[in-house]
């Protein structure tokens, strides 16, 4: 297992390919020349894979907190070229949605047309006018939806920034608690080599004392022997 600083990002940029390939393919296959529900069908799984890919891209960006400073601006480039192909796809997919719109607008059959009667043109104007309003309606319809799908967007963007911001700031607690503790190891290593030392020079000085009291109690004995035999 690779267990490099770096190993977690190049798999999630992998992911990130690799899902970025299948949404390039449905786009220029399905989602581009079918019709229908296959057609709708294709576009939804485009929608599920670009959320994919953009958690792909969030995890890259927690990953490269990790990486050492001396290659993290490579793995940003990185990072960049990855959010634009998905803000291009993005880009594509609303695209698709839009043609779909029209094109089913277009589908719908018309109420009006040419008739023999006196009114026959009032009333094909009238059904012009019908069609035109539904399509604008329509078109309303899905503007607002790709407006409100942005704006869930930006939120939940902001909300990964604000996630990614909390694991900076736990990262950095947890790293100064690291080296806290290190510094804690290192001096407690050094009082106990401390202790260790004093210990020593308490025996040697105990030592020396019982070697110097013998002496002296030797020395008073063979004054007193010396004094008692004269």
């Amino acid at each position: 297992m690779d267990t490099s600083p770096t190993a977690l990002f190049d798999s999630y940029e992998q992911d990130f390919k690799q899902i970025i390939q299948s949404i390039r393919d449905k786009l220029e296959g399905d989602a581009k020349d079918a019709q229908g529900e296959q057609r709708k069908a294709a576009l939804r799984r485009v929608e599920m894979e670009l959320d994919e890919a953009d958690e792909m891209v969030s995890q890259m960006e927690i990953e490269i907190q990790g990486i050492p400073q001396s290659l993290r601006p490579s793995y940003q480039s990185r990072i960049k070229a990855s959010k634009a192909d998905l803000q291009r796809y993005k880009k594509l997919s609303k695209e698709q949605h839009a043609a779909l719109s029209r094109a089913e607008l277009l589908a719908r059959p018309g109420v009006g047309g040419t008739s023999d009667e006196p009114y026959g043109a009032a009333a094909g104007a009238a059904s012009d006018r019908t069609r035109l309003l539904a399509g604008t309606a329509l078109l309303e319809d899905g503007s607002r939806r790709l407006l409100e799908s942005q704006r869930i967007a930006l939120e939940t963007e902001e909300q990964g920034a604000d996630i990614l911001r909390s694991l900076r700031g736990q990262r950095e607690q947890i790293q100064n608690a690291r080296d806290t503790l290190q510094r804690a190891d290192t001096s407690i290593d050094r009082a106990s080599g401390t202790l260790k030392k004093m210990i020593r020079r308490m025996y040697q000085q105990r030592f020396v004392t019982g070697a110097i009291i013998a002496v002296l109690v030797l020395l008073i004995l063979i004054i007193l022997w010396a004094k008692l035999w004269r």
